[in-house]
């Protein structure tokens, strides 16, 4: 192994941002192809209605109309495929791609016009009139679970998609012995994607058979697959060229993807669509709309000993995830903490609303939500610290591994490799200045201000298997070249897999060429989610490397009449060590090779996800007269294990943090009882601009995962995870005098507001106002 200075571990600037932010990068919009035709989709404007007739006769009079499609025309009136299919499923609803005889959220594709042009296009499709006969419809979660709830489908005898279960222990036993019991009933509500880049799709018919499709998607293996099966055709490459934030919802297969490939080959000629922001609110996959009733029981001291009750969660009108999201979300609601039972029932339940799927955390800020929600209310409740419970409960670090007695989705059971929570902990309190914050907050008292301090911990699955494939080689010119399945969405994959080569191979990381998201580089991927890709093509390209270099000292071993263990490499030369003169170089060695090419495929199996965790710290100040909350100090504690690149991972948790701090106190998808949709633009639904953030300090510690070769666990999500709990806590200390009890968010300052009147209302804290 070289120790370079731009290495494994090394601060160093991303190597792909310079091309980015001076105007050289090349989104799907970028793509330009003579005789390119551009796509608009009509889309519904019930949120639950039978489709009589689509009227396209005044949109195919308009000059520059290509024509307009209904499903049929284009053999796209079949259901699209469940990207993640579960026996649990017990109502599986896919749509197809446009609509046929209902639809079922306000936003689903109806139709599709083609036209020479972007703007005539749009035109043509308001001038599609679309005659519905409207259904009954709900889209309210706890609603759409009631016995005479209308069906979200027609002719469905309930709208259930699924129950879940996470059961372990004898929990009438624990809860029947425990000093405490207390009830919570909690509320999450839904979130947009809101990435600045909507997304995009474009296809080109090649000669014969041939397809290109280039979408703005974080998963062009699983897209390509798709395709290929839906529409009977083999060999479609998909591109991901540069894509504008993923953060999740560009994972799935959608609607749009299907239909332009069809229409690119239905009409022999390119086409292209690209989302606007209005169609982002209503055809782009949301989530965290979540409810929970729960009790957790402890001693008198604030040993936590149980968890029960029923989460129920929103999927929307179809089933586009299977049932990845809400498993998700179950699989972590014990949080970091040993409890002796648990038993939490998830009913999955559909609404007439836009299909739900993983955003930033993935169910994962739902659990913690409810886990650090009932850590608090049992601190508040006993008169404890409530970093003093968390120390008390949390797992010690001798314990690991420690497995729970809960069956995961990856086999086997819930098992978490390494870690020490305590230090964690102990080291956001001494960057918050936890200590001194009373004294803040007394002071603050005495000139009118309302101060809190808030406590989060959260715990992470990372590195989502099985596996990603790596190719690490030597070109002709001798340069290394990358090939990984995974696409970038501005995590600087491109800098942290040229950093392991460097470290390998004795190269500058700059002078690695990194390749990636496209199906036509060979090999197969997964996507970039779930934290993944540092563990997984990360863990395979360092295998790679290691093994190219051997195979390069061997190649040199011969040429330079030397033992292999003798050899260095260095700049892209094998030298002999302690002889500066001597040396081979790598274009030469690779000239040597059958075509001129060196190259190994590697790919690591990660069977096993690594757990990332941290603690967060919030310092608030409430306005109890208007319900406004300002963050102002913001403290992270982080374990993703060996960190490959301090400066990305620090830029990963910065990122994380704001989109937390947008679910916490900002970002809300509103639909009316008829399941219209009330915020389709940034004027109605917020999301943080710079000013909106707080001082953001950051500490890391590090217990490298067995599990892989690298150590390394997820970097991407632990920013956003427990930033909605943190917030909670912090709003809920700066209110306790008036007895108020955070049990939502986001938190509005309406929301506030009505909190603190409505315990007004009750008569607590009077005196205190």
């Amino acid at each position: 192994m070289n120790r370079r200075p731009d290495g494994i571990g090394a601060p160093l600037r991303r190597l792909e941002d310079r091309r980015l932010i001076t105007g050289d990068g090349r989104y799907v919009d970028d793509i330009d192809i003579e005789g390119t035709l551009h796509a608009a989709f009509v889309r519904s404007t019930e949120a639950h209605a039978v489709v009589r007739q689509v009227h396209t006769s005044d949109a195919e009079r308009l000059p520059g109309v290509v024509g307009v499609f209904l499903a049929a025309d284009l053999g796209v009136d079949r259901p699209m495929p469940n990207n993640h299919p579960h026996p649990l499923l017990a109502e599986s609803r896919q749509a197809s791609p446009l609509a046929t005889d209902e639809v079922c959220y306000a936003g689903q594709p109806v139709a599709v016009v083609v036209a020479r042009d972007r703007v005539t296009a749009a035109d043509a499709a308001e001038l599609v009139w679309v005659d519905y006969d409207p259904l009954p419809a709900v889209a309210e979660v706890d609603a759409a679970r009631e016995p005479d709830a209308p069906p979200v489908h027609a002719g469905a005898s309930n709208n259930l998609v699924a129950t879940l279960r996470s059961q372990y222990g004898d929990v009438e036993a624990i809860f029947s012995r425990a000093d405490v019991v207390l009830p919570l009933e909690l509320r999450q509500h839904r979130g947009a994607c809101a990435s600045m880049e909507p997304r995009g799709v474009m296809a080109s018919p090649g000669e014969v058979d041939e397809l290109t499709v280039w979408s703005s998607t974080q998963a062009p293996y699983p897209v390509a697959r798709r395709l290929e099966e839906y529409l009977g055709q083999s060999g479609i490459r998909v591109i991901a060229p540069d894509v504008g934030g993923g953060f999740g919802p560009k994972a799935g297969v959608y609607a749009e993807e299907y239909v332009v490939s069809a229409l690119s080959r239905h009409l022999g000629a390119p086409v292209k669509w690209i989302e606007t922001r209005r169609e982002h609110f209503v055809a782009t996959h949301q989530q965290r709309d979540l409810n929970a009733s729960i009790e957790v029981a402890a001693t008198a001291t604030g040993k936590l000993l149980g968890l029960r009750g029923l989460l129920v969660h929103d999927n929307g009108a179809y089933v586009p995830y299977g049932l990845l999201l809400p498993l998700t979300c179950l699989q972590l609601v014990q949080g970091p903490y040993p409890w002796e039972a648990m038993d939490v029932a998830l009913d999955v339940v559909y609404t007439n609303a836009v299909p739900t799927s993983p955003i930033r955390g993935a169910g994962r800020p739902n659990a913690t939500f409810i886990t650090e929600r009932a850590v608090d209310a049992v601190a508040r409740h006993l008169g404890i610290d409530r970093a003093e419970i968390r120390r008390q409960n949390l797992i010690r670090p001798e314990s690991f591994p420690f497995e729970f007695p809960i069956a995961a989705r990856y086999g086997g059971r819930i098992t978490y490799d390494s870690g020490d929570y305590h230090a964690a902990l102990d080291r956001v309190l001494e960057l918050a200045d936890a200590a001194g914050f009373a004294a803040r907050q007394s002071a603050a008292r005495q000139a009118g201000r309302r101060l809190g301090l808030g406590i989060a911990s959260y715990v992470e699955d990372t590195g989502l298997g099985p596996f990603e494939n790596a190719q690490v080689g030597l070109g002709p010119d001798g340069r290394v070249i990358v090939q990984v399945g995974t696409g970038s969405q501005g995590q600087g994959h491109a800098t942290v897999l040229a950093q392991i080569c460097a470290t390998h191979l004795g190269v500058a990381a700059s002078a690695v060429e990194v390749r990636a998201g496209d199906t036509a580089l060979g090999g197969t991927g997964v996507a970039t989610v779930a934290s993944r890709t540092a563990v997984t093509a990360g863990a395979s390209t360092d295998g790679a490397a290691r093994e190219l270099a051997d195979r390069i000292k061997h190649l040199a071993a011969a040429r330079l009449e030397a033992a292999e263990h003798d050899l260095v490499l260095e700049d892209g030369y094998v030298r002999v060590a302690g002889q500066p003169g001597s040396g081979v170089s790598f274009a030469d060695l690779a000239a040597d090779v059958e075509d001129g090419i060196l190259s190994v495929d590697h790919a690591v199996a990660t069977p096993h996800p690594p757990y990332a965790f941290g603690c967060h710290v919030a310092e608030v100040e409430v306005d109890d007269e208007t319900g406004l909350v300002t963050v102002l100090n913001y403290s992270v504690a982080h374990d993703c294990g060996t960190i490959l690149n301090p400066m990305i991972v620090d830029g990963q948790i910065d990122g994380g943090v704001a989109h937390g701090l947008s679910n916490a106190l900002l970002e809300r998808v509103v639909y009316s009882q008829e399941g219209q949709p009330l915020a389709t633009t940034f004027m109605d639904f917020r999301i943080p601009t710079a000013l909106d953030m707080p001082k953001l300090a950051k500490v890391h510690t590090v217990t490298p995962s067995p599990d892989n070769p690298l150590g390394v666990k997820g970097a991407g999500e632990g920013g956003t995870i427990p930033a909605m709990a943190a917030v909670a806590s912090a709003v809920e200390d700066a209110l306790a005098d008036l007895g108020v009890t955070i049990d939502r968010y986001p938190l509005l300052p309406s929301v506030v507001y009505q909190l603190i009147a409505a315990s007004s209302d009750n008569g607590a804290g009077e005196e205190n106002r």
